[in-house]
């Protein structure tokens, strides 16, 4: 059987996992009266949630006798490690670009990451069906990206196609018949080749993909570079060095074949294929022949560039909501996601219980820190702080720099400008976008974009759009604008008073409601100055003679405002903690004693 390996790749949200759901039916993966979810490949809770792929998945389709199996890669750059392990796997992609918005930051980082790779993509324009689509003018954009990324001539000859995803249709020219996805299977069997490999070496496969399965345990996915594998076969583990890890036997082979993994006696090379059996090795490492065993080349991921301490919950309310609440299972937890995250990395924190977890970027750590309050952890998490070179040749301190594009109504152009700006950002360039909308392109210090997602949506009324994409170390930039207010501090423990909270109302905004367990140290809401203030949420009406107890029963209390975890993640200052349990999210302060919190303070001013 013919085999053909390709990956979807695109900026978030233009459209691949639903290009796959189109796929399978078309194929007949599914069937016509089948209910398969949305987004079938988005399996994870928060993908389904957040509406992005976070996690690399592979499907198979078989169409007039040609297997083609499919990669569905993440969009996001916080999730690009995810994208350039996928490229080793696959001899070619479909690079989807939003009729409409165009190439993005993602779109340069995927397609950047594919030429790397010596791949010639199939560009499909999606969403054509769009009333503001503009698909002329996106595939113009789309070869200038090409040429600024220094193409080759191949793969400037790229073949185009348009597409709705959404309703299952492909077409070879824009005034085509807009029937099925034949187009696109056809696209794919000439213009990405076979499999490059060596059927008659010996067994050896890159892993790529490793997950955990309740009756499998852990299950690596890779293509086959050389040879078969049968199961039961011996095999030895080796790392990027070529040191074994371990040795094992496959006790399971897995192929796929639509949304199901199907076992299998043998296994070919080329295919992608999933095994069990191996207890150690992990992301990167080489599965090979135990009597041949020799390391495949793993290409290195991009560095992290942001970094949070992670620590177990030791406020007082600490235990009440979770089951996992030690250093040691936190501990050992996170090391098992580095295992299959290259993208992260850990330092242990010496003569602390914490773990430093670098990664790419907010949303990469908010995810994560969502996975483990929904596994029933409770932690503690630090601001994050961008991680700062040095420059070898002149000693200068170097911070790194994205590329943002933001999106706004003509009218508020204004003030994103000014707050970009105030947050270090230089402006590249600004053009209208059609429909009264502009877009504005910005090189910003990592740094000072940590919180401006929400100051977008406030300044813009909930309209904005902004992508944003690693662009490199530059020059520190120096100080940035912070949090401009300063937080009220609960001096008490017991339960939030409604006539204590309606005093605190004049003093800022609350972020707790009537009732709600309060401690010393936690921060209950934002004061309206620059300052911290001390505040007892606790505080009952003193009861005379004079004033009947049933005074007040009319007091109305603003809603408190509930900080989601990003958002909380990204409002703390560097004295301050977000407590996460599976229940809860409360802000608080590293020090809980307020006698401490002053000795700190003496000691930091000198």
């Amino acid at each position: 059987m013919e085999l053909r390996n390709i990956a979807l790749i695109a900026h978030v949200d233009h459209g691949k996992t639903t290009l796959v759901d189109s796929m399978l039916r078309a194929a007949g993966a599914v069937r016509a009266n089948q209910r398969i979810a949305d987004r079938a490949l988005d399996s994870n809770d928060q993908e389904r949630e957040r509406g992005i792929t976070i996690l690399a998945k592979c499907t198979a389709v078989l169409w007039r006798g040609i297997k083609i199996n499919i990669v569905d890669t993440p969009g996001h750059a916080d999730f690009g490690g995810e994208v350039e392990r996928i490229l080793s796997m696959v001899d070619g992609a479909l690079l989807l670009v939003d009729a409409a918005e165009g190439p993005m930051p993602q779109t340069k980082f995927v397609l950047a990451k594919a030429l790397e790779r010596g791949l010639a993509p199939i560009v499909v324009v999606n969403k054509v069906d769009r009333r503001d689509g503009r698909p002329h003018a996106v595939v113009d954009a789309v070869f200038d990206l090409f040429a600024a990324l220094g193409a080759n001539e191949d793969q400037l000859d790229f073949p185009t196609l348009y597409a709705s995803a959404r309703e299952g249709w492909a077409a070879d020219e824009l005034d085509a018949p807009r029937v099925g996805m034949e187009p696109l299977f056809r696209a794919i069997a000439a213009n990405v080749g076979p499999p490059e490999c060596d059927p008659d070496g010996p067994f050896a496969m890159l892993a790529s993909i490793l997950e955990y399965d309740a009756h499998l345990g852990r299950v690596l996915t890779g293509r086959i570079a050389r040879g078969a594998a049968e199961v039961n076969m011996p095999v030895t583990a080796l790392d990027r060095d070529g040191s074994a890890v371990e040795h094992a036997r496959m006790t399971k082979l897995l192929t796929f074949n639509g949304l199901a993994r199907e076992p299998a006696r043998r296994v070919l090379a080329g295919d992608i294929v999933a095994i069990a059996g191996l207890k150690n090795a992990t992301v990167a490492d080489t599965v090979a022949a135990a009597d041949a065993p020799e390391a495949l080349p793993a290409a290195p991921v991009d560095p992290p560039t942001l970094a949070m301490r992670f620590a177990i919950n030791d406020s007082p309310l600490a235990g009440r909501e979770g089951d996992k609440v030690t250093s040691r299972m936190l501990r050992d937890r996170l090391f098992r996601e580095a295992e299959s995250n290259v993208a992260i990395d850990l330092r242990t924190i010496d003569g602390e219980d914490g773990v430093e977890v670098r990664g790419r970027g907010e949303l990469q750590l908010g995810v994560l820190i969502e996975t483990l309050r929904r596994e029933g952890y409770e932690l503690s998490v630090s601001r994050p702080r961008v991680l700062y070179r040095t420059d070898p040749a002149t000693g200068a301190r170097l911070e790194p720099l994205e590329e943002v594009i933001v999106d706004v109504d003509d009218a508020h152009v204004g003030v994103v400008v000014e707050s970009l700006g105030r947050r270090g950002g230089e402006m590249s360039d600004m053009r209208p976008s059609g429909g009264g909308k502009t877009r504005i392109s910005f090189i910003a210090p990592s740094r000072g974009l940590i919180g401006f997602l929400g100051v977008l949506m406030n300044d813009t009324r909930g309209t904005g759009a902004m992508s944003r994409l690693f662009h490199g170390y530059g020059l520190h930039r120096g100080p940035l604008e912070d949090r401009r207010r300063g937080v009220l501090i609960s001096t008490g423990d017991g339960e939030a008073v409604e006539y204590a909270l309606h005093n605190l109302e004049e003093r800022g905004v609350l972020f707790v409601e009537p009732g709600e367990r309060v401690y010393g140290g936690m921060i209950v809401g934002e004061h309206s100055r620059g300052q911290d203030l001390e505040v007892n949420p606790l505080k009952t009406k003193q009861l005379t003679n004079i004033r009947a107890a049933g005074k007040d029963e009319g007091i109305r209390l603003t809603p408190a405002r509930r900080l989601r975890l990003e958002e909380a993640i990204s409002y703390i200052a560097d004295d301050e903690l977000v407590e996460v349990t599976p229940n809860s999210i409360r802000l608080r302060k590293a020090l809980l004693d307020a006698h401490a919190r002053r000795r700190a303070r003496r000691r930091a001013a000198g």
